[in-house]
C-alpha cells in the first residue's frame, strides 16, 4: 500500500509540495515562452492541459522572495498529480521537460527572471496594439 501522502491515480501519483520541492504554477501561454527562455537551465516541467498551466519545481523555501504576478506557489498543503517519468503527452498531466533521476528543481532566480521576461512587453508590440 502506498504511503498516505502518495496515492496512485491512473499510473500517476498525488504528491504533496513543501517537502522535497515547492512548485510554481504558471499560465501555459507565459510558461511556454519562459521555457524557451530558460532552455537547458530548466528542471522538470509538468503540463496540466485541463488547468492550462505549467508547473516548475523549485527548492523548498525559495518562495520567500517570490513576486511574479500571475503565478502561484504551491507549498505545504498543496498537491500535484505527477505522471510517470517519461509521459510526454496527454491526455492529462504530462511532462514538457521530463524529470531526471534525482534532480527536478529549477533555480528559482533563473525561473523568476525568465517568467518576468516572458510576461513583459514585446518589442514592437506597440505596432500591433
Amino acid at each position: 500500500m502506498a504511503p498516505p501522502s502518495i496515492r496512485t491515480i491512473r499510473n500517476c501519483r498525488l504528491e504533496g509540495a513543501g517537502g522535497e520541492w515547492d512548485a510554481v504554477r504558471v499560465p501555459r501561454s507565459v510558461g511556454l515562452d519562459a521555457l524557451a527562455i530558460l532552455g537547458g537551465r530548466s528542471g522538470a516541467v509538468l503540463e496540466d492541459p485541463h488547468a492550462a498551466a505549467l508547473y516548475w519545481f523549485i527548492a523548498p523555501g525559495s518562495r520567500e522572495d517570490w513576486d511574479v504576478p500571475g503565478t502561484r506557489i504551491l507549498a505545504e498543503d498543496a498537491h500535484l498529480v505527477i505522471p510517470p517519468h517519461r509521459r510526454s503527452q496527454g491526455p492529462g498531466p504530462h511532462w514538457r521537460v521530463c524529470p531526471g533521476d534525482d534532480e527536478w528543481v529549477t533555480e528559482a532566480a533563473a525561473l523568476q527572471a525568465a517568467l518576468e521576461d516572458a510576461a513583459g512587453p514585446r518589442i514592437g508590440a506597440e505596432h500591433f496594439g
